[in-house]
């Protein structure tokens, strides 16, 4: 049965708090607090080697599609053979020897795909590429096999990919979407964020989904963004400009309401006083007809 996306936040935030914790350093417990400044919170600096690590958004930034990568299959392959001009993809950036956090999204990724009525392969495409250049195509084919069981869709077989590549095509990808990663030598991992990217279909970013729950409404309606009007439905393009999104998903749009609700006022008057013309007009034409007869 599935849960609540409530419920799944709580269970995916039970299970990364620990290894949060873990990252941060260690407070002595006979050393008091430093005083701060009154009514202002004390905060931590970052460890060092997290300092680094981030995502810097670049949107409406064209990818390098001519940058080189292996399938899971071991052929070499372009970026841009995902990107065919008529699907929006979500691109995601993992590796796949991740102790935690890349399992963590893409289990999410994979339960909010079960609730969408699109399937990967159809209305858009699902990318994930490796940042670890040590990783090889026969691992990125078990991830492969395992998601695609999980997502439990056998006609999503030619709509979610999974890469490898060389350091060189890895570290231009990572600059072009602006993720900073770093190795961590105590930890032997790589320290990094969790993002969705959404691409429009002729390779450019369009928006970037930093979260590990992601909401099917928001990343339907990236999606629609994404593809420029390409796919979706009326209702989908209506909803779309009703909201906006504020960073975590789509809100409510005022302006855009009072912009339309002052349309729908201006058309909604324009035919009352059509209405009232054309009454005046009957009115005023049977009164002639009645002088007439009685001259």
């Amino acid at each position: 049965m599935r849960q609540p996306v409530e419920k799944r936040g709580v269970a995916l935030l039970a299970a990364v708090l620990p290894a949060l914790i873990a990252t941060w350093p260690a407070v002595a417990q006979d050393e008091p607090p430093e005083a701060g400044p009154p009514g202002q919170d004390r905060t931590e600096p970052l460890p060092a080697e997290l300092q680094n690590v981030g995502i810097d958004e670049h949107l409406d930034t064209p990818l390098p599609v001519d940058l080189e990568f292996m399938d899971d299959a071991g052929r070499k392959v372009k970026l841009g053979d995902y990107f065919d001009g008529r699907r929006p993809v979500i691109l995601t950036l993992n590796y796949y020897r991740c102790p935690m956090l890349c399992g963590l999204q893409l289990n999410s990724l994979t339960e909010t795909l079960k609730e969408l009525d699109w399937t990967a392969g159809d209305k858009f495409q699902v990318l994930t590429v490796s940042f670890d250049p040590l990783e090889t195509p026969q691992l990125a084919a078990i991830k492969r096999q395992n998601y695609l069981r999980e997502y439990g869709r056998p006609e999503a077989a030619d709509g979610w990919h999974f890469l490898t590549g060389r350091k060189k095509s890895i570290d231009a990808l990572l600059k072009a979407t602006g993720f900073r990663i770093a190795w961590s030598e105590k930890e032997q991992q790589w320290l990094h964020v969790a993002a969705l990217v959404i691409c429009t279909p002729d390779g450019r970013i369009s928006r970037y989904l930093v979260n590990l729950v992601y909401e099917p409404k928001t990343l339907r309606l990236s999606l629609v963004e994404a593809s420029q009007g390409k796919i979706g439905t009326p209702l989908d393009h209506i909803l779309l400009f009703c909201y906006h999104y504020d960073g975590e998903g789509y809100s409510l749009a005022a302006m855009n309401i009072a912009r339309a609700g002052g349309g729908l006022s201006a058309v909604v008057v324009a035919a009352l006083l059509i209405g009232l013309w054309r009454r005046e007009r009957r009115r005023a034409g049977a009164q002639r007809g009645e002088v007439t007869t009685g001259g």
